[in-house]
């Protein structure tokens, strides 16, 4: 017989072998559980990428197979309208001097910087343009519908005094200081009509630009233009037509420029009338100038032009001037030279039927329309500094307005300076505004 104490023995060691055996199954049954879940998490993990790795394939081939889709057609965005991109700055309050509206077309939206690709070369660029300046079904009614704005077939009475813009940029471009311009022209010309020749403004959201001069009464219009129609019966239409059969190099200056400059010459031969730059301020009406041009440039000693600017022309109808500026564009043109095909061409034009018979045209001094050059135009934007500073900006206010039709803002140089509040520019604005909340987000305020 075995004693007691083998039998407690005995029994404890069958529960101590007990106990361990269950400890085994429940280590068992808990430790797959993690494991099981890495499982899981490893196969999700593949099968994403499988996708991934799928999709991309099959995004290749399709795009491959069928490069010339485009992305999915968008909404129209919504337009910022007059607000514009605000801050301090040095410790001034600043709104930017650009509109800009979420659309580069007045269609689609752009592409996010963070897939933005390469910026495009100057040919691709060209050939992006020549591409948009394919006749469509806008431009083709170009002549119609700026014979009905001119008549007054829906707009009201015939068109007294025509004015035309060229706009051959995005519609993004075409900011405060764009709409300014507008804004001056009808201070000055309450009655006159202005066409804004361009294909990004004519679209959904340039109408809304040009809306609250329309609620106003003001006529004012935004027509694609049709360039075989513009050019027909002119020396430039053979030239137009080897462009768009990529016969002629548009060279490294963008040629959206110099198409700018054909227009134009172009609009103003076939209809007359008034031509200003976007970046241009009516100071005054145009009443009494005819078939004129102003000088940008004179020599000190002698008083005599040496150059001339295509910024602001006044020309009758297929004026014979004109028609010489178109044939000197054809037959000179390089997209090399920034400002061969523009303020360079008329002024060569000008310089050889000067005192020629036939030719009869008038040229106004400096002070005309380019008051100040280039090369000084950022004074005009700095507010007074002290009492001697205050003093000049007056001067400089006073003579400006008395003296000149317009002043030309040069935005090549100037598009990035801010109107500071007190400036000779920002009394120019409040002085010839006619929607003047639109000039005052344009002024730096302290």
């Amino acid at each position: 017989m075995r004693s007691v104490g083998q039998q407690r023995r005995r029994g404890s060691s069958r529960n101590r072998s007990g106990w361990t055996c269950c400890s085994a199954t429940m280590a068992w049954r808990t430790r797959p559980l993690p494991l099981l879940l890495l499982l899981l998490f490893a196969l999700a993990l593949l099968f994403l990428l499988e996708c991934n790795c799928l999709s991309l394939i099959c995004r290749l081939a399709w795009n491959r197979s069928f490069p010339n889709l485009g992305a999915p057609i968008a909404k129209a965005p919504p337009l910022r309208f007059l607000g514009g991109e605000s801050g301090h700055r040095n410790g001034k309050t600043y709104v930017s001097s650009r509109f800009y509206s979420d659309s580069v077309d007045g269609r689609t939206r752009p592409a996010s910087p963070a897939t933005t690709r390469r910026a495009p070369t100057s040919k691709q660029r060209g050939n992006l343009l020549l591409k948009i300046l394919q006749t469509n079904a806008r431009s083709r009614t170009f002549a119609k519908r700026t014979d009905d704005f001119f008549r007054g077939h829906r707009s009201g009475p015939p068109c007294k005094d025509r004015f035309f813009m060229a706009w051959i940029s995005s519609l993004e471009a075409f900011g405060p200081r764009e709409l300014f311009s507008v804004e001056s022209l009808f201070k000055s010309h309450p009655h006159a009509c202005l066409l804004i020749v361009s294909n990004t403004m004519d679209s959904t959201l340039g109408s809304l630009l040009l809306k609250p001069f329309v609620e106003r009464g003001f006529r004012v219009a935004a027509v694609s233009p049709d360039f075989t129609h513009l050019l027909k019966r002119t020396p430039a239409a053979p030239w137009f037509h080897r462009l768009r059969r990529r016969e002629v190099s548009p060279g490294e200056v963008p040629l959206g420029q110099n198409l700018s400059n054909l227009l134009r010459l172009a609009v103003l031969y076939k209809y007359g009338g008034v031509y200003v730059d976007t970046d241009v301020i009516i100071l005054k009406g145009f009443g009494g100038l005819r078939n004129t041009i102003g000088a940008q440039a004179v020599d000190a000693g002698t008083g005599n032009w040496t150059r001339l600017n295509n910024a602001v022309m006044v020309f009758d109808r297929r004026h014979p001037l004109l028609y010489k500026f178109l044939q000197e564009f054809a037959m000179t043109f390089d997209g090399n030279k920034w400002g061969h095909n523009g303020p360079y061409l008329v002024s060569r034009v000008a310089a050889r039927i000067r005192g020629k018979p036939g030719y009869s045209f008038s040229v106004l001094p400096p002070p005309a329309f380019y008051p100040v050059g280039w090369n000084k135009i950022s004074t005009l934007f700095s507010g007074p500094r002290n009492q001697s500073h205050s003093r000049w900006i007056s001067e400089n206010f006073g003579w400006i307005r008395g003296a000149s039709y317009s002043l030309h803002l040069w935005n090549k140089q100037s598009s990035r300076i801010k109107v500071e509040e007190g400036s000779v520019i920002s009394r120019i604005m409040l002085d010839s505004c006619v929607i003047c909340n639109l000039s005052s987000s344009l002024v730096h305020k302290e």
